[in-house]
């Protein structure tokens, strides 16, 4: 044996111990030693040679192990570990002739095949399953008589099924796509059908792209439930992004009704949130932080308010992730499939460890993929559902785009010497005045850039909130009585404070009107309000840096206001997507109240100009001096020891120590087990300084051991907080002023789309459809019916198009104000008549159809005082009434009297009693009169 496989050996012999197995040779073996026990260099058959490793399992022969040294390619080698796992000789006991389960390592690398499953295939492995899982695999076949010694032994049995996971996914029941209150949608059909025959395929990886809002979460509920009940699943990771997504995920579960037994899933199978490191063995499914389960492998401990700290800039600071090695807490066998949400965020080097760690089918879930996620997926993407065909389908709805232009926030702003400015102390918040000075003139200049970040200007924040105070009804909502629930991005936690302090003093509403959320709210937890803005009527404006820009779910959000830029299209995307999602008229006039509330659409306010400016896919950043100093502790806090990042950390402590006071230097004490910002640079450039005296393990063990204070979340928050520019310079000076604010060029091609799609639509369809047969042919004496406008409106509502009549009056509006009337009136099914007038230009003006019938009923009126016919008032009342219902209902007839208003009038008798024999007539004139 040369040298290189004898290295190989000793690390499979490490990996065999850590996954419980004993090692001896074959000169030495006990096989009931352990449950499993690795034989070296076993002798078989003649003409088979000797087997590297066999696996002994609970005192039968169960599988091979082929060793080759590092960087052999292991496919090859496939053949010769089927050889070895025929050649078992005759006279000894075995679970299975040949023996299933077949290994081929280097130690660093490791293939494995089980003969158990359907066309077995060779899979890549972290390390080796421990022996009582081998064993659970034995244990869930059909019992065939054992195989032992003697001549027949060899014998093979031809009606043997296997039962493996890959095996029982190929033979799933068919999936109920309704039960009870739920029902799935056709792109969550598809998604999970596609799902199971890639898995049935034993595709190990595959990617659901689904638009935000289109149900993502359920689909893979859906799925899960499916694969454990059905499949035999032993435990499902379900991987978040951050803390509050897990949250709301186990709720989901919880809620979850079960499609063949109404049992919550939470009632049939255990869902366990980690919040710890303590992982319930009796759990299907663990729901877990990326960040949580790379610290479970390395065995170190994670607060759990770390798992709400973003991951997304971390990864790019490891330029060699500190590897996770074999943890025997967690075998490689623990999960059998792993899903993990937001998948474009946890691919990249530093979290792909946790997912190529476990022995598990990997499923990704994300609405904004890249070419990275793609790649990682094997390109395998079972579902694309994007945000246009969801919105076709009504699971998503589309969105406008407003925009408003401020003076200062398009060009900065100027203040001349000898004004003074307020200046925030931001770790204090503390307030004072200054001089307004600059270096070189003596004028305070700040560009667009600065803005809210060195620079606060309160009358660019104002007038802002003026604008969408003064014109979100006329412009955005004009049927809307109340604002609708909508959500502001910050630039931080200070540009948040202001921005609630000024929309509350705009609106003239108290504290509970807007409500800043996000990770440093106090009082409330942040999730209460995320709550209480989900479900209640107040706030009505929410504000909030990042918080609520993934994941979290509220679907009555209809504006969303972008008072900051963002570069990442995949995090512009999601941030978008908080008002992208459907709600049921119920649901949504619970927090809106009003009549005719209905959500088809969502707008987005930009005020920065952020729907125009150019994105990048999200990809790990280049390792610049230009990383901010929370992901550089972020980094440290994982394990991150790199002597680039901790210099950087070093030199940044030291630098910071410089500028702090007294009092702040104790608190850091006091966080810092009794070490300052100083001593903690010291530290680490000691760690970092090369001795001769020490070896590579005490070098890094001196490493950990500087930058183990930043484990402490408090300390890396407070470092952070001093860490803030120290001086917030508050332009109480400037008074901006509005340059524009309209909906955007996009919004209106969106709206003539819409226009020209509708007319379209009409003159395909007007031999079709009754209504528009009426419409077309007028004048006519055939009436048209409630029922056939009915019936037009419910196509036009159905798939593809999804118009409705407020939504296709708003197009026209956008189009041309001055032709469009009404708009600030709530809609009702007869516009549909003046809609459809208008598209065909037998009308110069849309204008509402009751202000129409009214407009006749006058006229009518007229012709009868002319003619000399009079009318008392009640009469008049019972005319003008009639008039109203058939403003609503194209007509009237007799049988009408019967109900409201008519019946508290005295109904059908009363209006004969006034009318006489003259009430046909009139019914007949006002039906044909007004309508016209």
């Amino acid at each position: 044996m040369g040298q290189a496989e004898g290295e190989a050996r000793r690390r499979i012999d490490t990996l065999l111990a850590a996954a419980g197995w004993r090692i001896c040779d074959a000169a030495a073996a006990d096989i009931h030693a352990a449950r499993g026990v690795a034989i070296r260099e076993f002798p078989l058959e003649p003409g088979h040679g000797f087997a590297d490793y066999l696996l002994y399992l609970d005192g039968r022969a169960a599988g091979v192990i082929e060793a080759k040294k590092q960087g052999a390619t292991l496919t090859g080698v496939e053949i010769q570990s089927a050889r070895y796992a025929q050649g078992l000789p005759a006279t000894l006991p075995a679970w299975r002739r040949p023996l299933p389960f077949l290994y081929e390592s280097t130690g660093l690398e490791t293939h494995f095949t089980d003969g158990l499953d359907p066309e077995p295939r060779a899979r890549s492995l972290f390390a080796f399953h421990r022996p009582e899982t081998l064993a659970e695999w034995l244990a869930a076949l059909p019992q065939p008589r054992v195989l032992g010694t003697g001549t027949r032994a060899g014998a093979a049995h031809a009606d043997f099924a296997p039962a493996t996971f890959r095996a029982r996914v190929r033979h799933l029941p068919p999936l109920v796509s309704e039960w009870g209150d739920c029902k799935l949608w056709p792109a969550q059909i598809t998604a999970i059908r596609n799902l199971e025959a890639s898995l049935a395929q034993n595709r190990p990886r595959a990617l659901i792209q689904m638009a935000t809002g289109s149900g993502k979460t359920f689909t893979a509920i859906s799925f899960i439930y499916r694969l454990i009940k059905f499949a035999g699943a032993r435990r499902v990771l379900f991987l978040v992004d951050r803390g509050n997504l897990g949250r709301q995920t186990k709720k989901e579960f919880d809620q979850y009704v079960s499609p063949v037994n109404n049992y919550k899933f939470g009632e049939e199978f255990i869902v366990q949130h980690l919040t710890s490191n303590q992982l319930d063995r009796t759990a299907r499914v663990c729901i877990c932080t990326i960040q949580r389960m790379y610290s479970m492998l390395k065995g170190r401990d994670l607060p759990e308010e770390a798992d709400e700290e973003s991951t997304e800039r971390v990864e790019s600071l490891f330029k060699e992730p500190e590897p996770i090695d074999y943890n025997p807490a967690f075998p490689i066998e623990t999960f059998d499939i792993i899903v993990t949400d937001e998948a474009h965020r946890s691919i990249y080097n530093l979290w792909r460890q946790v997912l190529e760690y476990f022995d598990a089918h990997l499923i990704g879930l994300t609405a904004t993929p890249n070419k990275q996620t793609f790649g990682f997926f094997n390109q395998n993407l079972v579902m694309e559902y994007g945000h246009p065909q969801a919105v076709a389908d009504g699971v998503n709805v589309n969105y406008d785009i407003y925009r408003i232009k401020t003076e200062v926030t398009e060009a900065g702003a100027t203040v001349e010497a000898g004004y003074w400015l307020q200046v925030l102390d931001k770790p204090t918040r503390a307030r004072r005045l200054k001089l307004a000075t600059t270096q070189l003139d003596d004028d305070f200049e700040y560009a667009p850039e600065e803005l809210d970040r060195s620079v606060q200007t309160p009358d660019q924040i104002r007038t802002i909130a003026r604008t969408l105070r003064d014109r979100w009804q006329s412009d955005l909502f004009p049927q809307r009585q109340e604002l609708p629930k909508t959500l502001v991005f910050a630039k931080d936690d200070n540009h948040a404070e202001a921005i609630v302090g000024i929309l509350r003093e705009e609106w003239g509403r108290g504290n509970e009107f807007a409500q800043k959320i996000t990770y440093r709210t106090t009082g409330s937890k942040p999730e209460e309000l995320i709550k209480a803005f989900r479900t209640s009527y107040y706030p009505r404006i929410a504000v909030t840096v990042d918080m609520i820009a993934t994941g979290t779910d509220i679907k009555p959000v209809e504006i969303v206001v972008f008072m900051r830029s963002v570069k990442s299209r995949s995090f512009f995307e999601q941030m978008k997507g908080r008002g992208v999602r459907v709600i049921k008229d119920d649901d949504l006039r619970g927090v809106n109240p009003g009549e005719r509330v209905h959500k088809d659409r969502f707008v987005i306010v930009d005020c920065v100009g952020v729907c125009e400016r150019d994105k990048t896919d999200s990809r790990p950043m280049d390792q610049k001096k230009s990383v901010p100093l929370d992901a550089l502790l972020q980094a440290v806090s994982l394990g991150n020891v790199e002597p680039e990042v901790l210099s950087s950390v070093a030199v940044r402590l030291a630098r910071l120590d410089a500028q702090l006071t007294d009092a702040e230097r104790a608190r850091v004490v006091t966080e810092a087990g009794g070490l300052g910002l100083k001593e903690l640079a010291r530290g680490i450039v000691q760690a970092l300084d090369p001795r001769e005296d020490r070896s590579p393990q005490e070098a890094e063990a001196a490493l950990r051991h500087a930058v183990k204070p930043f484990s402490n979340p408090t300390l890396r928050t407070l470092i952070l907080t001093l860490k803030q520019q120290r001086e917030l310079v508050i332009d109480t000076v400037t008074q901006d002023r509005l340059i524009g604010a309209d909906f955007s060029e996009a919004a209106r091609e969106r709206a003539q789309g819409i226009v020209q799609s509708f007319e379209a639509f009409i003159a395909q369809h007007r031999d079709e459809i009754t209504a528009l047969q009426i419409l077309y042919n007028r004048p006519t004496k055939a009436p048209l019916k409630f029922e056939d406008l009915k019936a037009l409106a419910d196509t036009l509502q159905a798939p593809p198009h999804l118009w409705t009549e407020s939504q296709l009056w708003q197009a026209y509006a956008a189009l041309d104000k001055g032709k469009v009337k009404g708009a600030r009136r709530r809609r009702i099914l007869t516009d549909l008549v003046s809609l459809v007038r208008y598209a065909m230009h037998q009308d110069n003006e849309l204008v509402p159809y009751p202000e129409k019938v009214i407009a006749n009923f006058n006229a009518w009126l007229a012709q009868q005082q002319a003619a000399g016919k009079g009318f008392t008032d009640e009469q008049r009342w019972w005319l003008e009434k009639m008039a109203e219902h058939i403003a609503s209902n194209l007509g009237i007839e007799a049988e009408d009297f019967g109900y409201a208003p008519f019946d508290q009038r005295g109904g059908l008798g009363r209006v004969h009693q006034l009318f006489g024999a003259e009430l046909p007539k009139v019914i007949d004139e006002l039906n044909r009169e007004l309508v016209a």
